[in-house]
């Protein structure tokens, strides 16, 4: 579990990567901040707490994988490796710019650390099942882990992936659902309802744990739980909130893609200090 010197680091790193998602979206001209912000506390946990990865090594096979399914996302992925030092955090500057290695969805020929290339709403899953699938049959013992939105649940080849990681019990995978309960044309259940979800992921053979994915600690002990659990794949339905930490976007639609200008960056940046002085950061 995590040490409260552990707890505040993660906590900080944090902190830095929502500025830098702030910052980037600025010079991009725009970006999937809202997504970005909503999924970043797990790809933090995950890079800076769990995974076995080494920015030296990105192409070492006994590495653990991540695939941002939801790709659009990328806003926030991309700050993630470059805190982690897989590239030089100058090259944020490009972002989704010409001759950028960085789009609005990654591109994994392009970016160093990046497992998948993502984007095409429904892939990211399967991908995630095959590298689960592959480890297992390689004998090798590194994790794949998986963020997928909740909106792209209405995508069937997630539950085509979902019924095939179970029928070959992959305890090497572990996905989480970024449950912000909002996609690009409104709020999930409005759109096309996912619920019973919890039911759905138990009915196709999969462990389900349920947190608040912007409590470190409620993530961290998911990821131990999971850990633990064997001959299937484990869900974490991770609630959280699109925009996270900045005042404005938090729990808006519109904040699905969105231009920020100096002034809105400002506010933004002020919003997001406040929530970590909040927390004693």
């Amino acid at each position: 579990m995590l040490t409260k010197e552990e707890h505040n680091k993660l906590l900080e790193t944090a902190r830095t990567i929502r500025h830098s998602i702030i910052n980037t979206t600025m010079k991009a001209g725009g970006a999937h901040v809202g997504g970005g912000m909503s999924a970043l506390d797990i790809m933090v946990m995950l890079y800076f707490k769990y995974m076995n990865v080494d920015p030296a090594d990105p192409d070492n096979p006994d590495r653990d994988r991540f695939v941002l399914s939801k790709g659009h996302s990328a806003i926030g992925y991309v700050p993630v490796l470059a805190e982690k030092g897989f590239f030089d955090k100058e090259l944020l500057n490009s972002f989704n710019k010409f001759k950028s290695p960085f789009g609005m969805h990654p591109d994994s020929n392009k970016i160093a650390g990046c497992d998948a290339s993502t984007g095409s709403l429904g892939h990211g899953l399967p991908m995630s099942v095959g590298m689960a699938l592959g480890a297992k049959i390689q004998k090798k013992d590194f994790y794949t882990y998986c963020i997928v939105g909740d909106g792209e649940l209405n995508e069937g080849s997630n539950w085509e992936a979902a019924m095939t990681a179970a029928h070959y019990k992959l305890d090497n995978l572990l996905v989480f659902v970024d449950r912000n309960m909002h996609m690009i044309d409104g709020p999930v259940e409005n759109v096309m309802s996912i619920e019973p979800l919890t039911d759905k992921w138990k009915a196709f053979g999969w462990e389900v744990l349920t947190i608040n994915g912007h409590d470190m600690k409620e993530i961290a002990e998911a990821i131990e739980t999971a850990k633990k659990i064997h001959g299937k794949p484990v869900v974490v339905i991770a609630k959280t909130v699109k925009g996270k930490g900045v005042d404005f976007m938090e729990d808006q639609t519109k904040w699905h893609y969105g231009a920020i200008d100096s002034a809105m960056g400002e506010q933004a940046h002020k919003s997001i200090d406040k929530m970590y002085s909040e927390l004693g950061i």
